[in-house]
């Protein structure tokens, strides 16, 4: 989500077939705040839309979200992720549990009560927030062990190939990491690939 100054409102993009509907909301999301940048009738273009408007979050007011809609959702959570907030009136949990997985931050049943749409809104953004920043720490965790498995294995093959000991090997890659200004793992994956090619990889 793009950053923005305290004075400018946050810019919703909404997403609704049924244009009467959709005025109403947009004229309800004004009333608290928000300003819509951009409507669309279904998800079909959704990632690219929002990779040209670059709204900080995506409203989609619909009966119920079918497969097409769900994917388009997953994409974008996937390559350019905003809080989505889903107004439906179909209250099948599976409906609600698919939308879930697919990205969306909250999840609305009751219908769209305008004195409510502040209060909706706020706990998706801090929804969408606490959910990136895990994901940050979970991509993080994977990539730290991902380095090590990469490290360990160098270090292994120029202990085999030297005949030094781990604390020696540990030593020479981290030496030629700083002598390239480059990432140990990115290193020990250059000598992984160097080793492989002089056929000390089993």
């Amino acid at each position: 989500m793009h950053s923005k100054t305290s004075q400018l409102p946050l810019t919703v993009m909404l997403v609704d077939n049924e244009p009467a509907r959709a005025a109403i909301v947009e004229q309800a999301l004004l009333d608290n705040g928000y300003k819509v940048i951009r409507r669309l009738e279904n998800t079909q273009n959704l990632t690219r839309a929002v990779q040209e408007s670059l709204p900080d979050m995506v409203i989609i007011d619909i009966e119920s979200p079918d497969r097409d809609m769900l994917e388009n959702m997953s994409q974008l959570t996937r390559n350019n992720p905003r809080p989505i907030v889903m107004f439906a009136e179909e209250n099948e949990s599976t409906s609600m549990e698919a939308a879930i997985r697919a990205g969306v931050s909250a999840y609305v049943v009751d219908g769209m009560q305008p004195n409510r749409f502040k209060p909706i809104l706020q706990v998706a953004i801090a929804r969408f927030r606490e959910f990136q920043a895990l994901r940050l720490e979970l991509e993080t965790i994977k990539t730290q062990l991902e380095d090590r498995k990469l490290i360990d294995k160098a270090k292994g093959l120029i202990m085999k190939h030297q005949g030094c000991d781990e604390a020696a090997a540990y030593k020479a890659l981290r030496k030629l990491a700083m002598d390239r200004s480059q990432r140990m793992s990115e290193v020990a994956l250059n000598v992984i690939s160097v080793m492989n090619l002089m056929g000390e990889v089993e």
